[in-house]
């Protein structure tokens, strides 16, 4: 399940109960949190798909404490420039 940023998830997430920060490329604030569980990539891609992006890229990184963070964005990666820049 994808828990919205809030001052409740982000405390969670301080205290270690949440496995997974969901990160927005370029933006410093989570925009969630989940346990990273296949049903919550599915969760993930049906949102991007709602909101019109039509590939999703997660690059995962994994924390010392074994949580990770994951940042989404949509068709690059992360430090790539597209053909119309």
């Amino acid at each position: 399940m994808i828990h919205p940023y809030d001052n409740s998830t982000q405390t969670r997430w301080d205290r270690g109960e949440l496995k997974v920060q969901l990160n927005q490329l370029n933006n410093p604030r989570p925009i969630g949190f989940c346990d990273g569980t296949p049903e919550d990539f599915t969760e993930l891609c049906s949102i991007a798909e709602n909101e019109g992006v039509d590939d999703m890229i997660i690059d995962k990184k994994t924390l010392k404490t074994g949580r990770e963070i994951w940042t989404l964005s949509g068709g690059e990666h992360p430090g790539e420039q597209s053909d119309d820049e």
